[in-house]
């Protein structure tokens, strides 16, 4: 070969070099140096906090401390409801509201005696949902009704709160729980989510120039007529891919609550909390996931302690799920810097962008959990949790140690 074809080649192959190192991110961190920096960041969260960062493909644990210490975590929680809710209900399915004749009751040259509004546990229940069972009630030859409206809440108990207020409605929640709920069961409604539901529905049957007997009251319809009715109109949920994304996504404590009873009235012993929570029991520990305690859906409760293990486990075991389930999964967690109770935070970083996770707070707790692709196209699951802290101090360094997570080199 000349002396100028090796200088091209020469050139050609510095020009690779450089434009490699061009590419490469400015600060990215080999494992050592990741390991280095996230340790001395994770000192300064004191004797109570705990952290696993591992690599998706191989396993390897990049960084650890008191991994499998068990804590309180918070809306963490939440990534274990809403896991057991997609690996049962699937992500396609949904909750159906519907309004049946009385037994032996149909309609008759448009009227019928009363009607039934039976509730399936959907958080997202609300006028535009209301709407669309009085046009098909309108199409069904309904002008009018004897009655009344009864609405009927039996799938679940009346259990309006979380685990740490007595199940007795409480702010946290943002909402009354129950079966037929409306407008996120609107809190302090008069006479209860279910009632206020029926009425709701009674003023648009009204404005539909649908005439009423009387006024709506709550009533249980026996299982066996429930089961057996023909619907005079049905509504559908938004699909449980959805409801997971609304519960993870800005963090909301009823619908989490909501799903945790949906899952004990279709899979277990009862629409109650603490079916729900053995549901989930048995369906977490089926991909082997085993949370320390679980007495809610939400986190709200202290009492739910869970470690970082349990959950990278957990992030693990989502990713070897059917395709649907894992694209369900993934997308419902915010994106650091873009959505949900992330949007704000970390924008500018290495992170925006390449890491999903699920935040957690409580007074004195915080949490963050999920996954990245490092800006060297590596993927790795990560879990911090911090109790008995100042839990924005505890954010502010959280935000300094998952960009430094984004930023390991392939």
């Amino acid at each position: 070969m000349s002396s100028h074809r090796r200088s091209r080649a020469g050139a050609a192959v510095l020009g690779l070099v450089l434009a490699a190192l061009s590419a490469a991110p400015a600060h990215a961190l080999d494992e050592s140096r990741l390991k280095a920096q996230l340790s001395t960041l994770h000192q300064r969260l004191g004797s109570q906090a705990a952290a696993l960062v591992v690599d998706a493909r191989t396993g390897k644990v990049l960084f650890q401390r008191r991994a499998t210490t068990s804590l309180s975590p918070a809306s963490n929680e939440k990534l274990f409801t809403t896991a057991a809710a997609l690996l049962k209900f699937g992500p396609r399915a949904t909750l159906e509201t519907r309004v049946l004749a009385p037994p032996g009751g149909e309609v008759e040259d448009g009227s019928i005696d009363d009607l039934h509004l039976v509730g399936a546990g959907d958080p997202a229940l609300n006028d535009v949902a209301l709407k669309a069972l009085v046009a098909e009630l309108k199409t069904a030859g309904v002008r009018r009704v004897r009655g009344g409206i009864l609405a009927d809440e039996s799938l679940f108990d009346r259990r309006r709160g979380s685990y740490d207020s007595g199940f007795r409605p409480d702010d946290d929640l943002g909402g009354w729980l129950g079966a037929l709920t409306w407008s996120h069961g609107r809190p302090d409604p008069a006479g209860g989510p279910a009632l206020e539901a029926a009425e709701r529905l009674h003023a648009f049957l009204r404005a539909a120039k649908i005439t009423l007997g009387r006024t709506p009251r709550v009533q249980t319809l026996p299982r066996a007529d429930v089961d057996l009715a023909a619907p005079l109109a049905t509504v559908d949920s938004p699909p449980m891919a959805q409801l997971a994304a609304t519960t993870n996504q800005p963090s909301d404590n009823f619908y989490a609550e909501m799903l945790v009873k949906g899952l004990g009235a279709r899979f277990g012993s009862a629409g109650t909390t603490a079916a729900g929570i053995a549901v989930m029991r048995t369906t977490l520990r089926g991909i082997g996931v085993r949370p320390t305690a679980m007495v809610d859906g939400s986190g709200l409760s202290r009492a739910d302690k869970a470690s970082p293990r349990q959950l990278v486990t957990l992030l693990q075991a989502m990713d070897r799920q059917p395709t649907d389930v894992r694209t369900a999964w993934r997308t419902s967690l915010p994106v650091i810097g873009r959505s949900g109770t992330l949007a704000g935070r970390m924008r500018g970083t290495a992170a925006e962008g390449r890491c999903s996770a699920k935040t957690g707070t409580l007074r004195g707790v915080s949490a963050l959990s999920g996954f990245c692709t490092t800006t060297g196209g590596r993927s790795v699951y990560f879990s911090l949790l911090e109790n008995a802290v100042d839990a924005l101090a505890a954010k502010r360094i959280e935000d300094r140690m998952v960009p430094k997570i984004a930023s390991l080199d392939g």
